[in-house]
């Protein structure tokens, strides 16, 4: 199976596959919008992803009248979000992780403890010692 990322689409093809013109979709790699893979020789080379959003980028400046100045900070802003909920899923794991060692110590401390002695929170210890008398 082929990943989404890999890229294998010459660029009739892709253009084909997209509803465009090659010559736009050139235009688009030198504005940044889509930037393809590159083969051996320097051709142009679009994934399954490439071509999905190459008809994003259709379907917003026709569709929505976005320009591609607009479109480009889209889609910056759709990767940066992607990349912090990528992110925050990694941090969620790893306290996840620090939680379960928080607990796993825990355990392992009331295991250890001696079982005549009972722990106190938040009491005050008192220690009386007799005065000596005086006769």
């Amino acid at each position: 199976m082929i990943e989404d990322d890999t890229p294998v689409f010459v660029i009739s093809v892709a253009a084909e596959l997209s509803g465009m013109h090659p010559q736009t979709l050139r235009q688009y790699d030198r504005l940044g919008l889509v930037t393809p893979g590159r083969a051996g020789g320097g051709g142009r080379r679009y994934s399954s992803r490439d071509v999905a959003l190459l008809r994003e980028v259709q379907r917003l400046s026709q569709e929505e009248g976005v320009n591609l100045a607009g479109i480009k900070r889209v889609i910056e802003l759709e990767n940066q979000v992607e990349a912090l909920q990528s992110r925050v899923q990694e941090l969620t794991e790893e306290l996840h992780q620090a939680t379960a060692a928080v607990q796993s110590a825990r355990q392992d401390v009331a295991q250890s403890m001696r079982r005549d002695l009972v722990p106190m929170r938040d009491a005050a210890l008192v220690v009386w010692k007799p005065q000596p008398r005086r006769s």
